[in-house]
């Protein structure tokens, strides 16, 4: 059985990674926020609007329990699942959890233009969105530190480096 939880701050290539991962393993993939949208009949922006931060949190936190009961899956979570109440440590025991590190300047390129759909960046100028990134990463970076793999993703621009990094991601996890 294998499950693996795929972290990281928005953009970071949970998503890229996670299918090509699930592809090439013949695993399902399971995206946290599109089963939380696909549960709920709702965006996560509008789940989060209607129920704050701390209602959406909990949510969160459920439906990731509950994924976290499938078996031969890789899971991406939500950039800030790994941040709220013991989520990572809880994941750590579930199955192999994965940091996707990637620089703030490589995030700050590719949420630059996927601004339009991610709306907590809409209205950020180049300089607000950096600064952003910057900030959130800070905050952040203690708890994706806390998995028991680290994976630079920087490389997730073309199909060749998507496969390059599934393998050497394969390699770290022992299961190239």
């Amino acid at each position: 059985m294998i499950r693996i939880f795929l972290t990281g701050y928005m953009g970071a290539g949970k998503t890229t990674l996670g299918k090509a991962l699930a592809r090439k393993l013949n695993l399902s993939f399971v995206d946290l926020d599109w089963y939380i949208e696909e549960r709920y009949h709702k965006t996560v922006s509008e789940l989060f609007k209607e129920r704050g931060e701390t209602g959406f949190r909990e949510l969160e936190r459920a439906m990731l329990h509950e994924v976290a009961e499938f078996e031969d899956a890789i899971i991406s979570t939500g950039g800030g699942a790994p941040c709220f109440f013991d989520n990572m440590d809880f994941m750590n025991r579930q199955g192999e959890t994965v940091f996707l590190d990637v620089r703030p300047e490589a995030l700050f390129k590719r949420l630059k233009v996927a601004k339009q759909q991610r709306p907590i960046l809409q209205n950020k100028t180049d300089d607000e969105l950096m600064e952003f990134i910057v900030q959130a990463l800070a905050s952040r970076r203690p708890f994706y530190t806390q998995a028991k793999h680290v994976f630079g993703a920087e490389e997730l621009e073309d199909r060749s480096q998507i496969d390059r990094s599934v393998e050497c991601l394969l390699q770290q996890l022992s299961l190239g």
